[in-house]
């Protein structure tokens, strides 16, 4: 926990598998459950969607991140049971509920990956806004080599990130990538060195929330539908959120701001 975090004490219910903290328009989402790798239980994915859908209404970013050696290793292999089919097809969809709450809430999400963030650990990243992977991290879909296929939304998320020959490739022959390699292809926006991702992370995070809120909300919910319509139909869609956008008072506060030389300008990285 960084100082200037607080535990979010009776704020979002019972969370023993998460260490959740808050830092002025910031929550840390802390997956804790080291000795495991933070592998998914159905109870942490559970508690990640309480904790997502409860997020206090002064809260304008969140990070995620694993406690010990790794981000995430994927499904508790512990707790799989043979299911008949519709409760297959029920636990899958309870994962996507919990993801959708991640990628479809409130707030970005920042994801910060280091050690292993494989199989469910990379579905939950994939459904983060933004990612940052320090060198230590490493991605894996090991569902092939287990006689299992991706179920916490991985088929829809991943290729839109890095291609579906990409991720072909990673579920039939076990292959993993390293940081370096996950950057290039679309798995994380950021590359750090070990260590510095949390900062990183916090540091993004603090940014996004100082962004007018329907300007997030647009970047979350609006662009990627508009995505996955035809342009004529993006278009329109774009049109109809640009105006609703532009049309709070908070970005007609910043357009003043704009104008009168009292906000800075983009620069030249």
């Amino acid at each position: 926990m960084t100082s200037e975090f607080l535990p979010a004490d009776g704020l979002l219910g019972s969370l023993d598998l998460l260490q959740v903290t808050l830092g002025g328009s910031v929550a840390h989402v802390r997956m804790n459950r080291p000795a495991k790798r933070n592998a998914l239980s159905d109870t942490l994915v559970q508690q990640l969607h309480s904790a997502f859908v409860n997020l206090p209404e002064h809260i304008g970013a969140a990070v995620i991140s694993g406690e010990g050696a790794h981000f995430c290793a994927g499904l508790d292999l512990a707790e799989l049971v043979e299911r008949d089919v519709v409760g297959g097809v029920l636990h899958s969809r309870m994962w996507h509920a919990a993801f959708d709450a991640v990628q479809f809430g409130r707030v970005p999400v920042v994801a910060v990956m280091h050690g292993a963030v494989v199989g469910g650990g990379l579905e939950l990243a994939a459904a983060c806004h933004v990612r940052v992977a320090e060198a230590s991290a490493y991605f894996g879909l090991p569902e092939g080599q287990r006689g299992l296929f991706v179920g916490g939304g991985g088929s829809a998320r991943l290729p839109r990130l890095m291609g579906v020959a990409r991720m072909s490739d990673m579920m039939l022959t076990g292959r993993t990538l390293g940081s370096d390699e996950a950057v290039q292809a679309g798995l994380a926006q950021y590359l750090v060195p070990d260590g510095e991702g949390l900062a990183r992370g916090i540091a993004l995070a603090r940014r996004i929330a100082g962004n007018a809120p329907m300007s997030n909300f647009a970047v979350m919910h609006a662009l990627p539908r508009i995505a996955d319509q035809s342009q004529s139909d993006g278009l329109f869609t774009e049109s109809l959120m640009a105006a609703v956008a532009e049309s709070t008072p908070e970005a007609q506060e910043r357009l003043r701001a704009f104008l009168d030389k009292r906000a800075g300008k983009v620069e030249r990285p």
